[in-house]
């Protein structure tokens, strides 16, 4: 099954990445190349009826690997700003560079590398390149990689990834694999090479995430902002009126709620509303419908948030799941 495609609507330190060749060790490595090769021809060469390079992106999941997103697309003006994922974000870029910017730290991505983001990590990404970037990636929950780490005796805990970028092609081309045996309707291969490719990365790259330390007055007050957006995610406080209400100053909980989340207080408003957002969409409601229920003004609000953070439209989003 081919993949279908939507055109995208988009209304420190720093290091580089290196590309080492490496030996196919079987005949299926070969094909895997080719495949790649045609793969990435197609990302790259995607241009419109003038000729001009135009952005692309299917974002999608598929019944039979629950506990599994996954994203193709061929981004150039696009910008994803400060947000954080649930579960975990594996991304290989096929062309171009993505700079991700991460908690310390800015990365360059290309062709060989693996991005591998931890849950509840905020990061931002764009173009690194005039080009821009095409990328395929994959979202696996906690349970999906938890369950994993379990078979393949890794310690006890909560999973996690201790490097965010890896030079390492053929955990890239196990992303791509798992993308073309979905997008064949072929749920062995695509459950076998995703495990795969999860035991791989544990091995290679795994640790356990530190357990949190005894909370401090700044982190009790950042969580307790937290919870109260939570309740009042579509009649938001402002930042006094959220200070007040946490018994803090808006200063102090804006300097504590970044140090705890990665971003201030209405960036992750918005964020949590798209993540809800999802939610809502994949079950069938409607986009209009949608942005009443999680807070944005009007649709046009939830288009231009949600494609900035998911990097499809939320009518997209809805029809690659069936809801649509």
């Amino acid at each position: 099954m081919a993949p279908i495609v939507h055109p995208v609507t988009d209304n420190h330190r720093s290091t580089p990445w290196t590309r080492r060749s490496h030996p196919m060790r079987a005949a299926h490595h070969g094909l895997m190349e080719r495949q790649d090769e045609t793969d990435e021809r197609a990302e790259r060469d995607g241009q419109d009826s003038r000729g001009t390079a135009r952005e692309w992106a299917r974002h999608w999941s598929w019944e039979p690997l629950p506990g599994l997103d996954l994203l193709r697309a061929r981004y150039i003006r696009h910008t994803f700003p400060r947000h954080s994922h649930e579960g975990y974000t594996l991304g290989a870029v096929t062309h171009g560079v993505e700079r991700v910017e991460l908690p310390g730290t800015t990365l360059h991505a290309g062709p060989g590398t693996l991005v591998m983001v931890n849950p509840e990590v905020a990061h931002a990404a764009r173009a690194g390149a005039p080009e821009g970037w095409a990328y395929a990636t994959l979202y696996p929950s906690l349970a999906l990689v938890r369950e994993v780490a379990d078979a393949t005796g890794h310690p006890p805990g909560t999973p996690a990834f201790d490097r965010p970028i890896a030079d390492d092609p053929r955990s890239g081309d196990l992303v791509r694999a798992v993308h073309r045996a979905v997008e064949q309707g072929d749920a062995l291969a695509a459950d076998t090479l995703l495990r795969v490719l999860l035991a791989r990365l544990l091995t290679l790259y795994g640790t356990t995430a530190p357990q949190a330390a005894p909370a401090s007055a700044g982190h009790r007050t950042a969580e307790r902002a937290r919870l109260l957006l939570e309740e009042r995610l579509t009649d938001p406080p402002s930042l006094e009126q959220l200070a007040q209400a946490v018994g803090s100053s808006p200063f102090a909980v804006l300097r504590a709620f970044k140090a705890a989340y990665g971003m201030p207080p209405h960036t992750w408003l918005t964020d949590a509303r798209v993540r809800r957002a999802r939610t809502l969409l994949q079950t069938g409601v409607t986009p209009a419908e949608t942005a009443t229920a999680v807070g944005f003004t009007d649709q046009p609000h939830l288009n231009r948030h949600f494609t900035r953070i998911v990097g499809v439209t939320p009518g997209a989003y809805r029809r690659a799941r069936g809801a649509g």
